[in-house]
Parts: C-alpha cells; structure tokens; sequence
C-alpha cells in the first residue's frame, strides 16, 4: 500500500465525466474514485436531492478527511483517477486538494448540456457550474498548476486522439483499453447512479455525436446566455491533439505581436479582443452597411480627427443614417479606449460606423431601430509601406466605382471593389494596385491616392472616382507650401510611367515613395526629392499637430 499519484478530474454537469471515469477504470494502473466531495457538498448546501440522506449516512461527509484519507490515502495502483463536479469543491477543503496531484478541466458546450438538466433537477446557474469550473482553472493557474482543458464534444468526435494528448499532458502512457468498456451498473459508480446514469450504463464506449442536436428549450435561453462565455473562455484553452478536430489552419502570427492583447469600443463598451464583436443582425454583416475613418495617433495627439469626424458625419447622412452619436460621444469614446490601451503613439485606429443592428435580417433600413453601432479599433501599428526604400504597383483591371454607381466620395465599408483589386496585386507579388476609372484615366490605388511628379510640377487625379482622402488634402497643402506648383487634372497610365517621381498618400502608409509600376522603374527607382522633402514636412505636421489625448503626458 502506497500514496498513489492523484489525477482530479474536474468537470461540469452532464459533460461525459462519467463516461471518462469509465474509460480510466480499464487502465491496469489506476483505480477509480466516483465524486468523493459528493457528501460533504450535500452536507454544506442547502440543495435537495431524491437520494440525500442515504448518501450522508453511507459517505464520508468531512471535506478534509476525505482530502486526507481517501483522495490523498494509500492505494494499491499507481494512479488514482478522481471523478469531481465543479461544484463541489466547498469553502473550508484543504488547500492540498489543488496544490497536489495533476488536474485538469472536462467542459463541454452549456447548449448540448441544459437541453437533458432536468431529468433530475432543474438547472440553474450554480448548478451548472461553469462559474466554479472557470474559478477552479484560474486557481490552478495562480499557483504555477495551469490544467490541460478538454472538450466533451471533441472527445466524442475522436476519442483516441483526445485522449492520447490528455495522457500526454498529464505524462502517463496511453492505454487502447480506454477507449472501450461493458455496458451495465459498474462497481466505482456513487449510489446516485440509478438516477443520473441510465443512458451512459448502455454504452460501451463514447458514443459518436448526434448528426442533428435536439431542439433547445427556450426556457433555459436566459441561463445559456450567463454560462455561455464562461465555456467561452475555458473553450480558447483547449489544445487540439489531432488535425481533424483542429482546424485546417494554424493560428496565425500577428503582424505587431502586442496587438494579441487589446480593447476595443464596440457600441457603449470597451471589449477584450476575443470578446470585441457585433451582432449577426448588424448592419455591417448584412451589407457592409456601414461607414469608417483610419485616424492615426502620434505622441499624444489624434492627427486630424476634427478632418476625419468631418467626412464621417457626411458618409453618415450620405447615406441616410438615424440616431448617429454626437461629435462628442465619438470622441470620448476615442480617447477613453485609447486610454484604457494606453495607447499615445505609433497607433493606428479603425474607426466605424454602422447603420446599426436590425429586429431581422435584411436590406431595409427600416429594419434599423436599434440606432448606429461605434466601433472603435485601435492598433499599435507604423506605417504599413516601406517608406525608405519604396514600394511596387501594378494596374489592376478592377475599375474603380463611377458616381453613377457608388459614389466614392462616401467612405463606406463595401469595399467589394477595392479588394478585387488588391487580389490582382497580390497575385502580381505588388505593394498595392493602380484603379483606373470608366475612361482608362488613372484614379487611385485599391487603399491610397497618388501623386506624381514631371519636370518640377506634382500632379494628382481628380478626385471624381476616387476618395478624396484626409492625407491627399494635407500633402496638397504642403506641396503649395513647399513653393511646387500641384495640378489636379485627368492623368492617364503612361504619365504615371514615366513620371520622375511617384508617391501615395494615406493615413495607414503616410507618405510611401513608388519606384516602379507594371515593371517600369520610376525615375531612377530610387526615392526622388521632392518626395523627401513632403515626408520630411509631413512628419513635422505630425509632430506639432492634433488633438490632445486627455491624461496624456510625455514624461
């Protein structure tokens, strides 16, 4: 007799915990203990159960003798498998229940659970249990332990692989004889087993999902709504062990690491990332219903929001929106979410906004009564172009939208158009692609305005089919300021090719150099002058201009 190694199994209601703690008895190593918190958490709680007294009077009711003589006693096999439900780990137990042994978390999907809850008992939040099960994890992690999570629903799909990479996590073999076991009452089940055991006593092994999941009963909807983010947030820890439960992809890496942590404003709050999403039934997803602004924030400063809140209130009522946010709720709501960022330079923000969410789906706005949704979307992001050495376009055969089609003066979020286009220059291995309107006049790339330089004179398309964008009108200034001479006229493709200069203007790339389009070298493909001069009095607008950020200070 020995002190074996505990394995705790920790789980919700109604998650195939049974079914584990079957295919972990057929291990030759390890013996099997069926909730032996049950009666000291009956003993505790004020819950009622057909089955109470009869439990208190045959089981051990003392959290901590349990802790200490039978979950932690001597055995007669290596592992001792610990079948526990979330809610029974009472106040008071000896803090060895989760300093020793190896744990980790069985969920499953609280819309597969509640639908079978009340055979026994009514459901109810504590009942269900994710609450602890998410507290349990946390715990766990607090004290340097963070537990494998597995997904009931997967382990159904493959068992095999699910368990291989459970044992593996807790670093014992795998064993096949997990994965089958005989149908009928078994030895290790708690007395409560007539009750709550009668579909998993037929199986004899883990039975394959339903194709179809049986319909759900609206009177659990309220409580599904509470405990579904808790299964959320244990769900992101879940490692896949096999690729036909993960997904086909890998998780990517993001561009600018730090990103992988942000808030965002979404409608009248500021979300986590993971949590920062809209309504199926906005807007936005039923029709790119929606209008935006990129603003960028250096030292401090929003540059040009006064310019940029401008434009977006005219798409706004372009577009016929009701109930849009005042100037002043846009920017409070600006500030407080890069605030809570913290957020003051180097900063790139998404700022949306969408008719709003409709009572169903559908094109008319007179679905629209919820008011507009205000996303706001701020990333640590430079300058998405290479501004030193310069950057690549080729023309795309994608046209750029004629007033008579959709009006581009509208910064809308249908950009259907533009991103055809960007598919041609990622096909070409370019930095961006050339739009040209309906009469082969060059109009703008799929995301910037372009200017171009010719025996001394800058020259920039007029903006009939193209935005009229925020950075175009601040380098136009500049170029007047700088004494060139600008000229806003029709420019055909060939100019473009053999102008002495070429740069496109935008609040993502600021101002980026082009040294070659369609394989023609613009000038000598080096960065020209005139564009080193506009960079270098761009960047000093941004440095002395823009809205303070409130609480912000340099030191």
């Amino acid at each position: 007799m020995a002190e074996p190694e505990v394995i705790h199994s920790w789980s919700a209601p109604r998650s195939l915990s049974t079914s584990l703690m079957y295919s972990f008895s057929q291990r030759d190593d390890t013996e099997v203990l069926d909730e032996p918190l049950y009666a000291a958490f009956l003993k505790a709680a004020s819950v009622d159960r057909p089955y109470r007294e009869e439990l208190l009077s045959k089981m051990e009711s003392d959290g901590n003798k349990v802790v200490k003589d039978i979950i932690y006693g001597p055995g007669k096999k290596k592992y001792r498998y610990c079948k526990h439900i979330s809610k029974q780990r009472i106040l008071g137990l000896s803090s060895e229940l989760m300093s020793k042994g190896k744990h980790f978390i069985l969920i499953r999907n609280p819309l597969n659970i509640l639908p079978s809850f009340d055979k026994v008992i009514p459901p109810s939040f504590s009942e269900v249990g994710l609450g602890e099960l998410v507290s349990i994890y946390n715990d766990l992690c607090r004290i340097g332990n963070p537990p494998p999570i597995i997904d009931a629903d997967e382990l159904q799909q493959n068992p095999e692989a699910v368990l291989h990479g459970l044992c593996d996590d807790l670093e014992i073999p795998f064993q096949s004889s997990m994965l089958k076991w005989e149908a009928g009452p078994k030895t290790e089940d708690g007395l409560w087993a007539p009750w709550w055991y009668k579909t998993v006593h037929k199986s004899t092994g883990f039975s394959s999902p339903k194709k179809y999941p049986q319909t759900f009963p609206l009177s659990h909807y309220e409580l599904l709504e509470q405990t579904l983010p808790l299964y959320n947030v244990l769900k992101r820890h879940v490692k896949n062990k096999s690729s036909l439960l993960s997904s086909p992809l890998p998780p990517p890496d993001l561009p600018v690491p730090e990103n992988a942590k942000l808030f965002a404003w979404i409608g009248d709050e500021i979300l986590p990332r993971e949590m920062a999403k809209v309504s199926v039934f906005d807007s936005v997803v039923q029709g790119g219903d929606s209008v935006w602004e990129g603003l960028r924030v250096y030292k401090g400063k929003v540059f040009k929001l006064e310019e940029h809140l401008d434009r977006l209130f005219d798409s706004a009522k372009a577009l016929a929106f009701n109930n849009v946010p005042s100037r002043e709720e846009m920017k409070e709501a600006i500030f407080a979410t890069l605030i809570r960022n913290g957020m003051f330079d180097n900063t790139h923000i998404r700022l949306s906004l969408t008719r709003g969410k409709k009572v169903s789906s559908g094109m008319s706005p007179a679905f629209n009564r919820y008011g507009c949704t205000l996303i706001v979307l701020p990333e640590w992001k430079p300058p998405v172009y290479d501004n030193e050495s310069g950057i690549v376009l080729v023309t795309a055969t994608t046209r750029r939208n004629s007033p008579n089609n959709l009006d581009s003066k509208i910064h809308h979020n249908n950009l259907l158009n533009n991103i055809l286009a960007k598919v041609e220059g990622n096909n070409a291995n370019a930095d961006d692609a050339i739009m040209l309107d309906n009469d082969g006049f060059v109009s703008e790339t799929n995301a910037t305005n372009l200017f171009m330089v010719k025996k001394g004179r800058v020259l920039t398309p007029h903006a009939d089919y193209c935005l009229p964008g925020i950075t175009r009108a601040t380098v136009m200034d500049l170029v007047v300021k700088e004494n060139f001479v600008l000229e806003e006229r029709r420019i055909s493709l060939s100019e473009f090719h053999t102008a002495d200069e070429v740069w496109t203007t935008g609040t993502m790339g600021e101002l980026s150099p082009v040294v070659k389009i369609d394989g023609r070298l613009i000038g000598d493909g080096r960065v020209g002058p005139v564009t080193r001069k506009l960079q270098n009095a761009y960047k000093n607008l941004t440095e002395n201009s823009g809205i303070p950020i409130p609480t912000y200070s340099e030191s």
